[in-house]
């Protein structure tokens, strides 16, 4: 059985003006997802501000998930580093929170190799029972999964699962695809980005973690939910639609422009630690039209 099907939310971290993280704002952050339909919390990603949490932090805010959904949509714990020992200890606090499974991301800056790599998420999976979700991101770590590589550690390690593809190569992820249906290996694929969720779907992708999702619960899951029932034509239809509210969601580095996105329509959400900064005039007036036309704000 799948961690999840569907839109999981990679859920910003709203934080007070004096950057302390703000959990009453973000519990009203997760019952707005879970009451518009996302299938899936995705907490402590990069839209979360993994880089700028301390542990202490990184484990309380999963706490806090966790504890406040309450198993109404499974919880994936953003828990990779560029340390394997860090990222081990992460995961085996996610665990023992009560996650349903962790999302492990590449080892950015120190730019392992393919071996490298299949000993750092086997050490990962080894010290942990709940599933394991690969994160595949290489323009934000440097480091990229190759297709044999992912088949490999889903076909050889009993709880790495799946990949959330964020390579932004279909070309790369059908190789992978391809690859794995040749060796008999299952592997649960989610679009990392907001931009492909169909294409994705349409290689055997059970879904996305989704940007998108923190405004558009509701569309992001029905696009989902409009493929897997046969009407593809419509889910295309959606992922046209969107794509301008997308490509303003990612004018700035995320979480920038999602943060001031969440603001606008009402969720305290403008703080963010440096060294990212707040958006710029330009981008914002970009981020509010594609707002305006897609329907979340007048």
């Amino acid at each position: 059985m799948s961690v999840f099907q569907g839109a999981g939310v990679a859920i910003a971290t709203p934080m007070k003006g004096d950057l302390s993280v703000n959990y009453e704002e973000f519990a009203r952050l997760i019952d707005f997802q879970i009451d518009n339909g996302t299938d899936a919390i995705i907490v402590c990603g990069t839209t979360g501000e993994s880089a700028t949490l301390s542990e202490e932090e990184h484990v309380e805010v999963i706490r806090f998930c966790v504890e406040h959904v309450n198993h109404r949509v499974p919880v994936i714990a953003g828990a990779g580093s560029n340390a394997t020992d860090t990222a081990i200890m992460l995961s085996q606090e996610a665990e023992k929170i009560g996650a349903d499974a962790v999302l492990s991301v590449t080892p950015y800056y120190n730019k392992a190799t393919q071996g490298g790599l299949i000993a750092h998420f086997t050490a990962i999976a080894e010290a942990i029972s709940i599933p394991v979700i690969m994160y595949n991101v290489p323009g934000r770590t440097g480091c990229n999964i190759q297709p044999e590589t992912a088949v490999s550690l889903v076909r050889d390690v009993k709880n790495i699962v799946g990949i959330k593809d964020a390579a932004g190569s279909l070309a790369q992820t059908t190789e992978m695809m391809s690859l794995a249906r040749r060796q008999h290996v299952d592997i649960e694929l989610y679009s990392g980005e907001d931009g492909l969720i169909v294409p994705i779907l349409s290689l055997g992708g059970l879904g996305v973690i989704s940007v998108l999702s923190n405004v558009a619960p509701r569309q992001t899951h029905d696009l989902c939910a409009r493929y897997f029932a046969g009407d593809t034509k419509g889910a295309a239809q959606m992922q046209l639609d969107a794509l301008p509210l997308v490509d303003a969601l990612f004018c700035e580095v995320n979480p920038i422009p999602v943060k001031r996105a969440l603001s606008l329509i009402g969720f305290d959400c403008d703080a963010i630690r440096l060294p990212l900064t707040r958006i710029s005039a330009a981008h914002e007036e970009q981020l509010k039209t594609a707002m305006r036309e897609y329907g979340l704000i007048k």
